[in-house]
């Protein structure tokens, strides 16, 4: 599967975003869903995910609250809804997908990773 992320971009403290990925083939449904970010001298860390029925997600406690992950299994695509930013928001979004299709809150269980797309939060 192939993905392509797109949504980032500059906003200022306490607005919103909404980022999109485009996932490629017809098995998107089978594969569980995430969202991770990368800040410069940073580790990649979790953010969000989605089984691949959807209504089961997990979040890290640093945008719990703030942001919202969805899918569409029609369009194929998952959507990860940034509200209340901030400036430690800023980060390379990642999206991925895992075979196993079960919720991932780890690395390692993505199989398939997107490019990136960039989102600054300025104060």
């Amino acid at each position: 599967v192939q993905l392509q992320a797109s949504g980032g971009g500059l906003v200022q403290a306490g607005g919103s975003l909404r980022l999109s990925c485009a996932a490629s083939g017809r098995t998107f449904s089978s594969y569980a869903m995430g969202w991770f970010r990368q800040a410069p001298g940073k580790e990649r860390e979790f953010v969000a995910t989605i089984r691949r029925g959807g209504g089961l997600t997990y979040y890290a406690d640093s945008v719990k609250g703030r942001f919202t992950i969805s899918r569409e299994n029609v369009k194929n695509t998952v959507y990860l809804q940034m509200n209340s930013l901030k400036p430690e928001d800023t980060a390379v979004y990642y999206c991925a997908a895992a075979l196993s299709g079960t919720a991932v809150l780890t690395r390692g269980g993505y199989e398939y990773w997107g490019q990136g797309t960039q989102v600054t939060v300025s104060s």
